[in-house]
C-alpha cells in the first residue's frame, strides 16, 4: 500500500509544495471561530457574527476563477505574495478595530476575503504537471487526507488562543501563520520552477490566440463534464458541512458543547484514515463507488439520532462516525483528480478556481439549509438532508465519463478540450495542435517519478 507514497514523495518538490500549501491555508478552518467570537463580543449577536463570517466566504468565492486565470498566465509566486500581504493587513485591521466601529467589519471582511491566499487551487492545478498515473491519484488522496488535519488542529489552536488571550490575538495569530505559509509556498514554487504558464499535455504551449486574447476564450462553464464536477463538489461540501452543523446542533441541544470536538474529530479521523488507504491503493479510483459509499456511510447515522433514537450519550455513535467518514477524503480526492484530468492543461488553475467557488457556495448554502431542517425535523432531519445532497452528487458521477489520452482543440476559440466536452456521438476530432513552438516561454516539465 505504501508503494504509491514512496514513488510520490520521490518526485522532486512534491513534499515541500504540499507542506507549504497546507501551512498557507492553515488559517481557513479557524478563521470563522475567531471572527464569530470577536463580532459576537462586540455586538452580542450571533446573526451579525455570521454575517461577517459569511462576508469572508463570499469574498473568497467571488474571485476564485479570476485568480485562477491570473495563475494560468504565470507569476503565481507573485500572486501568492500579493494576496497574502493584503489578506494579512486586512485581518490585522479587523483585529484592531474598535468595538464601536463594528459595522465596518462587514465591508472589511468582504474586501479581505477577496485576497484570501489561493494556495489550494494553485497547488491542485500543479499536481498533474508534477505527477503521472498512480502518483497523481496518490497526491490528491494525500492532500485530501492531510487537509483533514487542518480541520482538526486549526480550530483547536484558534479556540485555545481565544480562551487564553481573546479573539483579537487569535486573528493576529492566524494572520501571521497565513503570511508565513504564503512566503514559504512562494519559495517552494520558485524552487520547483513551476511559476510560469503550464504547458499542454504534449509539452507545447497553448495556442497564441488563446493566451493573447483570454477574453475570447471558451468559458469553462460550457463544458458539461466540468460543470458536473463543480456541481458534485458543491453538493458534497454542502452535505459534509451540513453534517458538521448537525453535530453542533446536537451538542447544543444537550447543553454539552464539549461533544462537538470529540464527534467532529472522530469523523475527521475516519476521513483521514480512509484517504491514506485510498492513496496507497493501485489502479484507477472508481468515483461513483466512492461517492455512493460516502452517502451510505452518512445515511447509517440517521437511525441513531434524535428524534428517532435518544442515546444516553452521543459518544455511543463515535464508532459509526469513524466508519461514516472513511469514504469522504477518498471521494474528494477522486473528484479533484478527475478535474485535473478533464480541465485543459493551460487552464487548470482557473478550473480549480471554479471548484473553490463551488465549494465555498456549498458551504454558504449548508448553514441556512441545515438550520431549517433541524428546526423543522430535528437532528435526524438535518442529517437526512445532508445525505440527500451527497446522494445526488453520487448520481451525477454516473454521467461523468473518464477522459482519454486524446486532447482536442476547439476550432472556434483555440481551447484545448478533453473528450467529455464533445456534445454528441459522431463528433470528429479537431485539427491537431501546431507542432511549432508558439513563442511563449515555458518552464521545463519536471521529470516523472520512476
Amino acid at each position: 500500500m505504501l508503494a504509491n507514497y514512496r514513488r510520490l514523495f520521490a518526485v522532486p518538490h512534491v513534499m515541500s509544495l504540499l507542506v507549504w500549501s497546507l501551512t498557507a491555508r492553515f488559517y481557513t478552518p479557524g478563521l470563522m471561530i475567531a471572527v464569530t467570537f470577536l463580532v459576537q463580543g462586540w455586538t452580542g449577536s450571533y446573526t451579525l457574527a455570521g454575517l461577517v463570517a459569511g462576508a469572508f466566504t463570499l469574498g473568497m468565492a467571488l474571485v476564485g476563477p479570476l485568480r485562477g486565470r491570473m495563475a494560468d498566465r504565470g507569476g503565481v509566486d507573485r500572486l501568492i505574495l500579493v494576496c497574502a500581504v493584503v489578506f494579512t493587513v486586512g485581518l490585522s485591521v479587523l483585529a484592531l478595530l474598535p468595538a464601536s466601529l463594528w459595522w465596518l467589519s462587514i465591508p472589511l471582511a468582504l474586501g479581505t476575503g477577496l485576497f484570501g491566499t489561493p494556495a489550494n487551487q494553485i497547488v491542485r492545478a500543479l499536481w498533474p504537471r508534477l505527477t503521472r498515473g498512480p502518483e497523481r491519484q496518490a497526491i490528491y488522496a494525500a492532500e485530501a487526507t492531510t487537509q483533514e488535519l487542518l480541520f482538526v488542529f486549526s480550530p483547536i489552536l484558534t479556540a485555545a488562543v481565544v480562551a487564553m488571550a481573546g479573539p483579537r490575538y487569535a486573528l493576529l495569530m492566524l494572520a501571521i501563520l497565513g503570511l508565513s505559509g504564503a512566503v514559504g509556498f512562494a519559495w517552494a514554487l520558485r524552487r520547483a520552477g513551476v511559476t510560469g504558464p503550464a504547458p499542454d499535455e504534449e509539452g507545447t504551449a497553448a495556442p497564441v490566440s488563446d493566451r493573447a486574447r483570454p477574453g475570447r476564450r471558451r468559458s469553462l462553464l460550457r463544458s458539461p463534464a466540468l460543470c458536473l464536477i463543480f456541481a458534485m463538489c458543491l453538493l458534497i461540501v454542502c452535505g459534509v458541512m451540513g453534517t458538521d452543523l448537525v453535530i453542533v446542533a446536537w451538542a447544543n441541544e444537550l447543553n454539552a458543547p464539549q461533544y462537538v470536538m470529540v464527534l467532529a474529530s472522530v469523523w475527521a479521523l475516519g476521513s483521514l484514515v480512509g484517504g491514506a488507504i485510498a492513496g496507497g491503493r493501485k489502479g484507477t479510483p472508481r468515483l461513483p463507488l466512492r461517492a455512493f459509499a460516502a452517502a451510505l456511510g452518512m445515511a447509517a447515522l440517521i437511525p441513531f439520532m434524535p428524534p428517532i433514537t435518544h442515546l444516553p450519550t452521543p459518544l455511543l455513535i463515535t464508532p459509526l462516525l469513524f466508519v461514516s467518514g472513511l469514504a469522504l477524503a477518498p471521494t474528494l480526492a477522486a473528484v479533484m483528480g478527475r478535474l485535473g484530468e478533464t480541465a485543459p492543461a493551460h487552464r487548470r488553475a482557473e478550473a480549480f478556481g471554479w471548484l473553490a467557488t463551488a465549494m465555498s457556495t456549498g458551504g454558504a448554502i449548508a448553514g441556512p439549509l441545515t438550520g431549517a431542517l433541524v428546526d423543522t425535523h430535528g437532528i435526524a432531519g438535518g442529517t437526512l438532508g445532508a445525505v440527500c445532497l451527497v446522494t445526488v452528487a453520487a448520481v451525477f458521477s454516473l454521467f461523468l465519463r473518464r477522459p482519454t489520452a486524446t486532447v482536442e482543440t476547439s476550432p472556434a476559440t483555440g481551447d484545448r478540450l478533453s473528450p467529455p466536452d464533445r456534445v454528441g456521438p459522431g463528433t470528429t476530432t479537431a485539427e491537431p495542435p501546431p507542432a511549432e513552438p508558439t513563442g511563449t516561454t515555458e518552464c521545463p516539465r519536471p521529470p516523472s517519478a520512476p
